[in-house]
């Protein structure tokens, strides 16, 4: 399955990382050749990429915020839980895992991919379904980030069941008052980080998967986060914790 990957960022790290095939780039003929599209092209040169210079109307029917520039690409290359498993152990770190409960909207999607890569989680896995995938919309939240990293398609508590047979402790974010608190959990060790979905969070079967439940502190007159922020948050706790 071909798609078209669009926006500078998103392009050129699908580039660098390549882990896909690519087919052809599109560059609006209207497009200043500098900084980091010069780059694109460089690398598509390259790879012997074909690239043809289009009027930039023949871009937008890919997708209006191109950028000028569009990459015609295989499908995104899930992996299996068991790459992400060899990852850490490669590392020789413990692991570090984020999990995806049913998480519905690209931007968000895009936001947790990206914050996982930055702050070197091994892997993320998502659900088999009633989930938001990794599209191009998925991979331009992610400023190209989602290219650099190992996603997995899995059963969430197969999954998770998975982590704990690794000797991973898996840690939902949820707010209910059962939870406890970040400075009460030790985020050091090999652990799988646990996000729900907008609006309901967590199923419940997943949330009694969970070794430990965890909230984020809050005091200003807003009730919770966003899941992207909140998952972000608990991503960059953990990444502070393990490099003490």
């Amino acid at each position: 399955m071909k798609e078209f990957i669009y926006s500078r960022n998103a392009v050129y790290e699908a580039l660098r990382a390549r882990r896909r095939q690519f087919f052809r780039l599109e560059v609006a003929n209207s497009a200043q050749e500098k900084g980091r599209l010069t780059e694109i092209i460089q690398l598509a040169e390259k790879r012997k990429i074909p690239i043809l210079r289009a009027p930039r109307a023949g871009l937008d029917k890919h997708h209006p915020g191109h950028q000028g520039v569009v990459l015609e690409a295989s499908g995104y290359p899930y992996c299996a839980l068991a790459d992400i498993f060899d990852r850490a152990k490669e590392r020789g770190e413990p692991l570090f895992v984020l999990l995806l409960d049913t998480l519905q909207d690209p931007q968000n999607l895009g936001t947790l991919l990206r914050t996982a890569e930055a702050v070197g989680a091994h892997g993320v896995v998502i659900p088999l379904a009633r989930t938001a995938e990794v599209t191009p919309a998925v991979v331009n939240a992610s400023s190209g980030a989602s290219e650099h990293l190992l996603i997995a398609q899995s059963n969430l508590h197969q999954a998770i069941d998975a982590l704990k047979e690794a000797g991973a402790w898996t840690i939902g974010l949820e707010g209910s008052d059962q939870a406890q608190g970040p400075d009460e959990i030790r985020l050091d060790g090999a652990i799988g980080l646990v996000v729900g979905s907008e609006g309901t969070g967590m199923r419940p079967l997943t949330a009694k998967s969970c070794d430990i439940l965890m909230k984020l502190p809050m005091k200003g007159q807003i009730e919770s986060l966003n899941a992207a922020v909140a998952g972000s948050v608990a991503l960059y706790l953990a990444y502070l914790a393990r490099n003490r």
